[in-house]
């Protein structure tokens, strides 16, 4: 069974319909004390970082987060939520994932990082597994974590950066997997079968 945590900062439907799209039927819950009855979780998330902190803490996720010890995967805004802090509104995250979020140096490139853009592996994983070289996912975000000996897969936009990130239970996306099309197909149905 498969939980998607709703904390209001995120389009859920969009979510739990890619995952009905590989014939699983997640469950959208609301209470914290939901999440250890379930296999894995989904901590996805739009909007500012702060924001979403602060609902995290207010809500008693942070704690329930942190006790999980089966596969949870944030999805771009989540992911950034797992790591160690970040400098949109300067505060402290989840520390579930090691590093750093920071303002993507887009250089001339406008910002945020809107559309389609290609991966490049630079871990094995079984999240990373069917990835081919060429293929494309779709991004958008203005922060990005910083690539460290956690990020299984970069992207480039102006600098590189982490494109997915791993450590322990723990996983994060970047990019929308749920918007991505067969290749964010592959990568959800990778994250279903990740056995710890």
């Amino acid at each position: 069974m498969i939980a998607i945590i709703n904390t209001g900062c995120a389009n859920i439907n969009s979510v739990r319909f890619a995952f009905e799209r590989l014939g699983v039927n997640p469950e959208v819950i609301r209470d914290p004390a939901q999440l250890k009855q379930f296999d894995r979780a989904v901590l996805p998330g739009v909007g500012h970082a702060s924001v979403a902190m602060k609902r995290l803490r207010d809500q008693g996720w942070d704690t329930a987060i942190a006790e999980y010890q089966n596969p949870l995967m944030g999805i771009c805004l989540g992911m950034q939520l797992l790591c160690d802090e970040t400098e949109e509104g300067n505060v402290q995250c989840l520390g579930q994932i090691p590093g750093k979020v920071s303002y993507l140096e887009t250089g001339q490139l406008t910002s945020p990082h809107m559309g389609w853009n290609t991966l490049s592996v630079c871990n094995a994983h079984p999240l990373t597994q069917g990835l081919n070289p060429d293929d494309q996912v779709y991004f958008v975000h203005s922060f990005a974590h910083a690539s460290n000996a956690n990020t299984l897969v970069e992207s480039e936009y102006g600098t590189r950066f982490s494109a997915v990130v791993a450590k322990d239970n723990y996983a994060g996306m970047q990019f929308h997997p749920e918007k991505s099309a067969k290749v964010g197909a592959t990568l959800l149905n990778n994250f279903l079968n990740w056995q710890l």
